[in-house]
């Protein structure tokens, strides 16, 4: 088949422009493929490997997978590399995290290097080292059998750290503030201020009488201080 390279239980399919797995690479290879590269193409289903169940590698860089991309239960894979694809870290990473979790329970090495999900300077320079660890931290507590995320060796410490605070290391993009024109003013009577209604337009003059409830005692206050005659 034009575009196929096999070589013993890896079969590539490289740079075919193909948005789902072609039926003919199921039939043909489902049944011996161990190592399987999917990369530079369009994918946005997984539907197609179905029939490769003794999948232990799976290569996935550069297409357009999402965060609601669907994988069969493998429960030989070890290695999935999802590297340069649509995953965002706002929509439902924990959800695909989860399903990850579910259909390869044997994932030792995951790789989401260049997506959204991932904050490092591949994506966006404005994300550091802070927000890489949080990012680490929370994956490793929904996939607790990695040994490897990206290109780093998962650390004793790094575990136990996401044991203790990796639920909480999602971030979530707050959603943009809209406050209608009607609401905000930048008229200097629409600011805030604690004077009465009465007080605040500025051709008001009269005097404003109203109740408090705050009480002053006076415990701090320079004129209550006791003076000796020997101060005088």
């Amino acid at each position: 088949m034009a575009g196929v390279v096999v070589s013993g239980a890896q079969v590539s399919y490289i740079s075919q422009d193909c948005e789902e797995i072609p039926e003919f690479l199921g039939r043909k290879y489902g049944h011996m493929a161990k190592r399987l590269d999917l990369s530079f193409n369009m994918l946005r289903s997984l539907e197609g490997l179905k029939t490769f169940s003794y999948l232990e590698e799976l290569i996935l860089d550069n297409n357009l997978l999402g965060n609601d991309l669907l994988l069969p239960k493998l429960p030989q894979l070890h290695t999935l590399t999802l590297n340069k694809n649509q995953i965002s870290f706002q929509r439902k990473l924990d959800s695909l995290l989860d399903h990850l979790a579910e259909v390869v329970p044997s994932l030792q090495y995951l790789s989401l290097l260049g997506n959204m999900a991932c904050p490092n300077e591949l994506v966006c320079k404005e994300k550091d080292e802070d927000d890489y660890q949080r990012y680490r931290y929370f994956v490793l507590h929904k996939l607790t059998n990695l040994k490897f995320l990206d290109a780093r060796k998962v650390t004793r410490k790094e575990r136990e750290e996401a044991l203790v605070r990796g639920a909480f290391m999602k971030v979530v993009k707050p959603k943009d503030a809209k406050v209608s024109s009607d609401v905000v003013s930048t008229s200097p009577e629409m600011h805030y201020t604690p004077l009465p209604s009465g007080s605040r337009d500025l051709t008001n003059h009269r005097g404003i009488f109203g109740k408090c409830r705050y009480i002053y005692y006076g415990k701090h206050s320079e004129g209550n201080r006791f003076i000796r005659d020997d101060q005088l």
